[in-house]
């Protein structure tokens, strides 16, 4: 940061949304759609972030805000649109941080755990309200498998991730071979950027019956979770993990220039999908940034966590035989993690961003 400012949150903004903070003219009355990553247990110190906002009630004031992700992006937004959505997502964090794996831990049987860990925080008596929430609209992203990788064998889903990948360095349009971008909504209409001519994917309704298996098949990374089979009123097929095709941000959500894009992110770096993780060259397209604001911790506030890193899916491997500490030091990192949307509303209201966001 600069200019006076310390803190623990970093602040970048598209050139549309730099030039609202800069002339005075932005506040959170613009923020349209709340974007959430698929980024496994790094969501965890989004915890903070997401409570103040639910808390505060400061989003969804001047029409339905679209809560739009994939993976754990969309696991935390189902929790937004329960009635009691501060109690349920406070049942999904202590749910999520408690969830053990053994070495014996199949992907069958941490599809169940999934499963059961969405039972804790989404009442099926409750779904009927959450999908006629006036305050927030959901929009679920899946990825239906096609050709090798819709195979449950290990050795055959490997060969088709393989593929994939190589598709995917070759050309980004290639991956549409493999994995097919399918995004499940509540409203009236599909959410805006799936009418816009760029989007590439299907959009299905949610309903009480596929609520849960959406959001299931949302958080099914290949090879680590068993896929979800034939989900109601979508197409036939296998459904993985949404960070497949949309993993960080891959898509241009803001159909208007006043628009804003509010996304909390763990890192700097915005990686479109999973398979472009280790290729440093691959960025998201720049007319999807423009409208973005982008929040991410600071490495001071990095360093503060429990070794000093953000908590991770290989943290289940590491402490397999010790769960406890892994459950201690999450549980920290929400701790520590707990006022970063109170100081992201304090610079909002005392003006502060102004002096201290940086252009993307």
């Amino acid at each position: 940061m600069y200019r006076g400012y310390v803190g623990d949150l970093i602040v970048r903004a598209g050139k549309n949304v730099f030039t609202f903070i800069q002339d005075g003219g932005f506040s959170l009355d613009a923020v349209r759609t709340y974007v959430g990553p698929g980024v496994g247990p790094r969501w965890l110190i989004a915890s903070g972030f997401d409570m103040t906002l639910l808390q505060q009630k400061v989003l969804g004031q001047r029409g339905p805000l679209l809560l739009a992700g994939s993976s754990a992006g969309a696991f935390r937004f189902a929790a937004w649109v329960q009635p009691e959505a501060v109690k349920s997502y406070c049942s999904l964090i202590e749910g999520y941080i408690a969830m053990t794996f053994d070495r014996a831990a199949t992907p069958r049987s941490v599809l169940e755990s999934l499963s059961d860990l969405i039972d804790t925080y989404v009442e099926h008596d409750a779904i009927p309200f959450a999908l006629a929430n006036s305050s927030y609209r959901l929009a679920i992203v899946t990825a239906r498998a096609k050709n090798l990788t819709g195979y449950d064998a290990a050795t055959v889903q490997r060969l088709g991730l393989a593929f994939s990948f190589l598709a995917n360095a070759m050309n980004m349009s290639w991956l549409n071979g493999f994995f097919e971008r399918v995004v499940f909504y509540n409203g009236p209409i599909p959410p805006r950027f799936c009418l816009q001519d760029e989007y590439v994917g299907q959009t299905v309704k949610l309903h009480e019956a596929n609520f849960k298996h959406a959001l299931l098949a949302s958080g099914a990374i290949p090879l680590v979770v068993a896929g979800v089979k034939n989900i109601y009123g979508a197409p036939n097929g296998t459904y993985r993990d949404g960070g497949l095709t949309d993993y960080h941000i891959n898509q241009r959500y803001s159909a208007d220039s006043g628009d804003v894009t509010l996304f909390f992110h763990h890192q700097e770096r915005i990686i479109p999908g999973w398979l472009d993780k280790s290729l440093r060259y691959r960025q998201p397209k720049q007319e999807f940034l423009d409208n973005v604001l982008i929040i991410h911790p600071s490495e001071s506030f990095v360093k503060k966590m429990p070794r000093g890193k953000i908590p991770d899916r290989n943290d289940f491997k590491e402490y397999v035989n010790n769960p406890a500490m892994r459950i201690k030091n999450w549980r920290r990192a929400v701790e520590l993690s707990a006022h970063l949307g109170e100081e992201f509303l304090e610079m909002i209201e005392s003006g502060q961003i102004r002096n201290v966001v940086h252009p993307m």
